[in-house]
């Protein structure tokens, strides 16, 4: 299994892959898009929003930020990350407390779990550190269970607050902010940052970046290749990994050291990748 891992890290002389779909920040390449998104997540850490958003399409870098944003925090911040919460009232605080490292009785009432978050946000607060939690996937919780996280936020110790939420989700995550009925949620929003598609020309210099990190030459994609895998992608990361992931196995395959516009094409008619545009093999006039 190994050797078919490393079947083209070794043809093209790569110390590892390029384009794993498994988020890293040591990967990260800083498009315009995500130094905005950056800078806007450690202003909201910074001023200490109740409220900081992320949004984007699925793929488009967001775990990533986050995981960045993670490895330089201040060692006075405690951090909890919830993925995928959910449930009903009192669901959301065991998912909050068990982010927190906070063991809780299965025959805790809401009122039980609410006294124990509370208490231990003041004694974090008492000992000198703020407490900030991170809910990635937020499109998925429910209207009660933000309103509930809009109510956590209004616990403080005279003029601190003391918590910090971080949402990153999907666009879907703004409509149901802008409902009329989120307005108070709305309210207490203080940073906040959608992330669109990379256009072509950061799409080639995405993939130079991946190639580069791992020891791979400048134009081990054509142009022309770079510009089909755009068109396919629509500029997502995720699926430009996925993409270019491929395109260098059927390169090894073929036994051709530079990635060229064929080796996408053969990629997409056999139905190897899957994403939005993928019944197309591309098409010339677009090259």
């Amino acid at each position: 299994m190994s050797n078919a891992l490393n079947l083209y890290n070794e043809h093209f002389g790569l110390s590892e892959r390029p384009f794993s779909l498994s988020p890293d920040p040591d990967f990260l390449y800083w498009t315009d898009e995500h130094k905005r998104a950056y800078t806007m997540l450690e202003y909201g850490v910074a001023t200490r929003a109740p409220i900081t958003l992320i949004t984007g399409e699925i793929g488009a870098g967001k775990t990533t930020l986050m995981q960045h944003l993670l490895n330089n925090l201040d060692d006075d911040l405690t951090v909890g990350l919830v993925a995928n919460a959910h449930g009903d009232r009192g669901e959301l605080l065991r998912w909050v407390l068990m982010a927190l490292n906070q063991l809780t009785e299965p025959s805790a009432n809401y009122v039980d779990l609410f006294t124990k978050f509370q208490e231990f946000l003041i004694a974090e607060y008492a000992a000198g550190r703020s407490v900030m939690l991170i809910f990635d996937e937020a499109q998925n919780m429910s209207r009660e269970s933000l309103e509930e996280l809009r109510m956590f936020t209004n616990i403080n110790a005279n003029k601190d607050e003391l918590l910090q939420l971080i949402l990153i989700g999907q666009p879907e995550l703004r409509d149901i902010i802008r409902r009329p009925d989120m307005r108070q949620f709305a309210q207490r929003i203080a940073a906040s940052f959608h992330l669109t598609n990379m256009d072509e020309k950061t799409v080639y210099s995405y993939i130079v970046h991946r190639l580069e990190q791992v020891g791979g030459r400048e134009h081990m994609f054509s142009r022309k290749a770079a510009k089909l895998v755009y068109q396919e992608t629509n500029g997502i990361p995720r699926l430009v990994n996925q993409l270019c992931d491929l395109c260098l196995l059927y390169a090894c395959i073929a036994k051709r050291e530079i990635v060229g516009v064929e080796h996408v094409r053969s990629v997409l008619a056999d139905g190897a990748y899957f994403g939005p545009n993928a019944n197309t093999a591309g098409d010339d006039s677009t090259i």
